[in-house]
């Protein structure tokens, strides 16, 4: 699985035929953190004899990309930016994937006082309290999720944005005793993890669904409509949802992600 710019990306094109470029994946960082991207990517890539250059960052960023053609299909969780970018047209097709939910993990001692609350009570404890709070602050869908929680807008020296990718705003979190909002497969495959514990969790509003986009190919003369096509039916057919329902059981004693297709 290649990392790749959208700057390099977007060079990449010169007068190949759309077709036979690889196909960009633009998507979030916890579908690589959690390891999902690991067993799919080379799957869909010895079954089609394509190739995926991957592009993880935050679903914000990852829409962009979508909205300027720099990326031929996307699999990112934010339903409001997503629904945004099919109403401007630059998407030919959206549906489900998968889902997982959000929760809040922080220190054992719980020094907040937050454990077993609604989501909505322990937000405005922690804005009450300044206790300290770890954002992603990368304008990713778990970060735009997280925002919408606050009934204030959070702002001080107790809250404390990364800039950074889910795995790494974990650490943060960590280090510093904090608390954070995370997908829960991201979380349980973490190796910071464990100097978290979940406090919040099952409430109905902190479901967490994922789509995959179908960028249309009037975005820009680069995108590989086709590839990007054949990634997005491969990974709702019957057999890719089997694989993403079986993903992690086996490692954590329950699935990362619920198949949606």
């Amino acid at each position: 699985m290649v990392a790749v710019s959208a700057a390099v990306i977007i060079s990449c094109g010169g007068d190949d035929d759309a077709a036979d470029r690889p196909v960009i994946l633009a998507t979030t960082t916890s579908t690589q953190d959690s390891g999902l991207l690991d067993e799919l990517i080379p799957r869909f890539e010895s079954e089609t004899g394509r190739t995926v250059q991957t592009v993880a960052v935050g679903s914000g960023q990852a829409l962009e990309m979508g909205s300027q053609g720099a990326a031929d299909v996307l699999l990112v969780h934010s339903p409001d930016a997503e629904q945004e970018l099919v109403d401007s047209g630059a998407v030919s097709r959206r549906r489900p994937v998968m889902h997982n939910d959000f929760v809040l993990v922080g220190p054992p001692a719980d020094p907040a006082g937050v454990k077993g609350m609604e989501i909505g009570a322990a937000m405005k404890k922690f804005a009450e309290e300044k206790a300290p709070f770890v954002s992603r602050g990368d304008d990713s869908g778990t970060h735009a999720f997280e925002l919408a929680l606050w009934e204030v807008e959070p702002e001080g020296g107790w809250y404390q944005e990364t800039g950074q990718g889910m795995g790494a705003t974990l650490a943060v979190a960590a280090e510093k005793d904090a608390y954070t909002i995370s997908d829960r497969g991201t979380y349980l495959s973490n190796e910071q993890s464990p100097a978290l514990d979940i406090l919040v969790e099952g409430d109905d509003e902190l479901l967490n669904p994922y789509h995959v986009l179908e960028v249309d190919p009037s975005t820009g003369d680069r995108v590989n409509a086709e590839g990007g096509t054949e990634f997005a039916d491969w990974i709702v057919s019957d057999e890719v949802q089997q694989m993403i329902g079986e993903f992690g059981e086996a490692e954590y004693g329950r699935p990362l992600f619920v198949p949606d297709a």
